[in-house]
Formats: C-alpha cells, structure tokens, sequence
C-alpha cells in the first residue's frame, strides 16, 4: 500500500500542507471528471478497498508529531474523501491532535454534501472546499461525468443545505475546461448559486496537469476576463511564473479602488500581476485605511470591507 500521509507541500492557496490520502492505492470516486489528473476509472458510488481506520488514524498523528510546523492538515482522496465510510470517527479523533494553529481542511466534489453522516463529519472541518464546475445538467454531466445516480439538482440542494448550517469556512473551486463549460451563461449560473448560498471565498481555476482525457484549459487572459463575473466575491486565481509577462497591470488610484471594490483581489495575485506603481498604492491605500487586508481559508485579500 501507498503511504496514506504525504508532504508536508507548499500549497498556493492553503499554506503549507501536509496531506492525507484516503484512497491511497486506487482510484475510487464517484465522478470520472474530464480534467482529472489520476487515469480515467468508471465512477463509483462507495469505496471498494478502505484503509483500516486504526491504521489511518496512527499514520497521521505520527506524521503531525514529525511535522509540527504546517498551515493545514488536508484530507483527499485519489477519488472522493466523502466516500469513505469512517470520516467522521477520523476526523473527530485527528481533530483534538491538532495544533490550534492548524486548520483541517477536506477537498471534495460536493456530492454527499446531502448526506446528514456526511455532513456530521464536515461540520468538523476548518474548511471545506468544494468543486462545481456546472449547474446545469448538460455542462455537469460533461465535465464531471458522475455515476449513474446522481443528479445536478440533488448535488446543488445538499450543498446548500449544508452551507445554510456550517459555520467553518466553505470555499468552492470552479475549474473551467475550454468549450465545455466556460460558456457565459454557466459561468454566471455558477456566481449566482454561489452567491446564494454566500460562499467565502471561490477558487478559480483551469487544467494545469496532463488530464485523464481530451480536454484544453483557457488562456490566463481568458480566466482574467472571467473572474469579472465574480463580482462582490473572494476570488482567488491560479499564479505561473509564464503568466506575469502577460499582465503587469497599470492602475489609476480610482481604477484600483473601483477594481477591489467589484472583486477583493488575493495579496499573490497582486503581487505577481500589478506593476511597481500600483504595488505603492495599495500600501497607500491601507495606510489610509480605504482598504483593508483580510484572511479568508488561509489566504489574504485586499478588500475594501474591514
């Protein structure tokens, strides 16, 4: 078997993470999604191979007595974490292990988020980070290719049933594949549920790894012009070192107020994409207090809301 703990690994959004794998031989998910990293496997609706829990359990908090200085503990799968059936006995005895200044962070395809067993274990998390990439059937149905029975108003509904009653931090992440659904009217069905359901932060994203299947990411340019459908919401965008030759953006004082007032930008992004000129006026900004910095799920924007 695999090593079940692996890192700890500089995450871009989450810090430094030392992660669990629930599924650590075999792939085991109920969605075949286009965009997935791991080879192309029929979607499955439970794990067929699970990892003793006892086990799980003594591999991570050796790993957390080895590793002491992360940002997060972060629970994954090769495949679905929520489909493994002792979450919530895992997490209730790794949650009391943790350092205060640890968050415990799950990443899940939000399929069982409906599931009451699912949903107790999920209320233990720091943060829950969630994928949608289409509300709609069609665009749902193409790029996550899910298993049989599960439908896109069932997956919708138990996310925001359990958005209505979780108070940790619930961040989405909306990975767009070119001609699939990047279309105008999924994106802005995506912004307007996550807007319901008031989402703290939205992570933004294309393919960036070779995929399971034939699929193309969007240019950067193409994610730039997309994240302003976001309006209103922390939206945190991918950085590659090739993608800074494309921006470095000049801004007027007035542009970079009204610019932070429709998406409160992450400080990396800033950082990587602004030039030197408009770099001085955030600090200008914050200085004055028109702006402000604030941390949401482990990462900081500039916001004009304190």
């Amino acid at each position: 078997m695999q090593s079940v703990v692996f890192g700890p690994v500089i995450s871009r959004r989450f810090g430094v993470s030392l992660g669990v794998d629930l599924s650590p031989s075999v792939k085991q998910c109920n969605f075949d999604c286009l965009y997935c990293e791991l080879e192309g496997k029929k979607a499955q609706n439970q794990m067929k191979e699970v990892l003793d829990l006892e086990t799980l359990i003594q591999s991570v908090i050796s790993s957390l007595k080895k590793n002491p200085k992360i940002d997060v503990l972060t629970i994954t799968a090769n495949g679905e974490p929520t489909l493994y059936p002792y979450l919530y006995d895992f997490i209730k005895t790794i949650k009391p292990n943790l350092p205060q200044e640890v968050s415990s962070l799950i990443l899940s395809n939000g399929s069982k988020f409906g599931d009451e067993e699912v949903q107790k274990a999920l209320h233990l998390f720091d943060i829950v980070k969630f994928s949608l990439d289409g509300v709609d059937k069609k665009s749902f149905e193409r790029i996550d290719r899910p298993y049989r029975d599960i439908r896109i108003e069932d997956l919708l509904s138990g996310i925001e049933r359990f958005a209505s009653i979780y108070k940790g931090e619930l961040v989405a992440e909306v990975l767009l594949v070119e001609g699939i659904n990047d279309g105008i009217e999924n994106i802005r069905s995506i912004v307007e549920f996550l807007k319901r359901i008031e989402i703290d932060r939205v992570d933004l994203g294309t393919i960036d790894r070779p995929p399971a299947y034939d699929a193309n990411p969007l240019s950067y340019k193409r994610l730039l012009e997309i994240a302003k459908e976001f309006e209103g919401l922390y939206v945190s965008l991918p950085y590659r070192k090739e993608n800074v030759n494309l921006v470095h953006q000049k801004y007027s004082k007035k542009d970079l107020i009204d610019l932070i007032a429709r998406r409160p930008i992450s400080v990396i992004e800033a950082s990587n994409l602004f030039e030197d000129k408009a770099l001085s006026y955030l600090e200008e900004f914050l200085f004055d207090k028109k702006i402000f910095i604030k941390k949401v799920a482990n990462l900081e924007f500039y916001t004009i809301k304190d």
